[in-house]
């Protein structure tokens, strides 16, 4: 019997050790935190072994195969011995797609990938397809593969995910933007990021798709100093495109060999110009699964859009409060920033993952009438945009954060939570900060 071993206790780990179980390999899982009540519930109950607080060496080195959390960087040491005895160490998301006949779509990128998931799954779903949305958004895609049979997977997918992959090979993958995030976890190189993103790629054949955004230079130039095998589709909001999606006259067009669609972007439920492309990007997969035009044109106008993702909080005293919790990086930011249509109380701040705030100066200026910093360390922020912002004010909880903002909110502002910063400084995640946010607000 093979050995398999899990490192690391999440969702994905867990997902891999069920999926492990079912194909008959012998799984231990190791956790060097502790491991969440619900999930020790889950391993007992299909008599896995696990261990939490401590990795033990020599049972993980006995592995034949390794499956590691996306968060375990490929540094640590144990990732390093485990290479160096040749065990091969892999992602839950490499291990899933073994087990599965499925097409599968895969949606990776800087930002928008969430929406672009969740957007095209809703397209599918409403064609009565049988599809599963997995990776980093809601299911393990291993758990999914392992107690259910879908024809079709939407997947989400992280850089960090990718890092661990060898034959995974979506039948189509999107790449919705490239800009610079996690460099700490690249050694500060943009382009060691950038590569991450293309392994996406780097298993296509002819017979399958790569849909990119065709307005981001990164990802043109990279394309052509390292060309793919698949079929590039194109999407712009800037150029009209004689293959791909493009926007003209606020009707988006999409152009495929021998199919045409036209849909106007009046009716879209996600407003915003990085919404437009997120729709481009879902809608032309759903055109080359040959989905109705009519199903692709209703989801787009019913589609609920992700929480933590500009969601409107409360209107009080005729101030809107905004949670864009989900704005782990700069680029985020400036989505959010650029939105905005009245002067702004911007909270801002958390863990910085090398950030350079100086292309948000235009909109800062612009926009946002003071800055309330929420992390353990502002001082680049405050450098930034100290001689900006006539108001700048530092606090270490969300209480002191909204109370503060809604102090110096006058009314027809808007007090919009957009961090530009992961949250592990302060928070378990995005989503803890978000939802912290919106039980601050509505305490107002």
């Amino acid at each position: 019997m093979k050995k398999l071993v899990v490192l690391g206790s999440g969702e994905s780990g867990v997902g891999a050790a069920i999926l492990g179980k079912k194909e008959g390999y012998d799984v231990f899982v190791s956790d060097k935190g502790t491991i969440k009540e619900k999930y020790k519930n889950v391993l007992k109950n299909i008599e896995i072994d696990w261990e939490e607080a401590t990795h033990t060496e020599a049972k993980i080195l006995d592995a034949d195969l390794v499956v590691k959390s996306p968060g375990i960087p490929d540094k640590v040491a144990l990732i390093q011995q485990l290479k160096a005895k040749g065990i091969p160490v892999i992602s839950e998301i490499e291990f899933a797609s073994w087990y599965t006949d499925a097409t599968l779509v895969a949606i990776t990128g800087s930002n928008g990938k969430t929406t672009t998931t969740m957007l095209t799954n809703h397209i599918l779903s409403n064609e009565m397809l049988n599809v599963g949305m997995a990776g980093n958004i809601g299911d393990s895609f291993a758990q999914m593969v392992a107690e259910q049979t879908k024809d079709f997977y939407v997947l989400e997918i992280s850089s960090f995910q990718l890092d661990g992959i060898q034959k995974f090979a979506p039948h189509i993958a999107i790449i919705t933007n490239i800009t610079p995030d996690h460099l700490d976890r690249y050694d500060y190189k943009f382009e060691n990021y950038i590569a991450s993103k293309f392994r996406i790629a780097m298993n296509q054949t002819e017979n399958d798709y790569l849909i990119y955004d065709a307005d981001d230079e990164v990802i043109v130039e990279w394309l052509e100093k390292h060309p793919v095998k698949s079929k590039l589709i194109p999407f712009s909001v800037q150029q009209e495109l004689a293959y791909g999606a493009y926007l003209k006259d606020n009707k988006i067009i999409i152009n495929l060999d021998k199919q045409h669609i036209e849909m106007s972007t009046d009716t879209l439920a996600l407003e915003g110009k990085h919404n437009t492309k997120n729709a481009m990007a879902a809608s032309t997969v759903a055109q080359l699964l040959k989905i109705r035009k009519a199903t692709i044109r209703e989801s787009l106008e019913n589609f609920q859009g992700a929480s933590h993702r500009l969601e409107n909080v409360l209107k009080i005293q005729n101030v809107q409060y905004i949670n864009d919790s989900k704005a782990t990086n700069v680029n985020a930011t400036f989505y959010a920033l650029d939105s905005m249509k009245t002067p702004t109380v911007w909270i801002v701040g958390g863990q910085d993952k090398g950030n350079d705030y100086l292309s948000l100066m235009p909109l800062v200026r612009e926009k946002v009438k003071a800055i309330v910093c929420l992390g353990l360390d502002n001082a680049k922020i405050i450098e930034t945009f100290g001689s900006v912002v006539d108001f700048i004010v530092e606090t270490t909880s969300m209480h002191d954060a909204v109370k503060i903002s809604s102090e110096v909110a006058d009314k027809g502002d808007a007090v919009l939570l957009s961090p530009a910063c992961a949250s592990f400084d302060l928070f378990q995640n995005y989503e803890d900060r978000g939802n912290q946010f919106k039980q601050e607000v509505h305490k107002l």
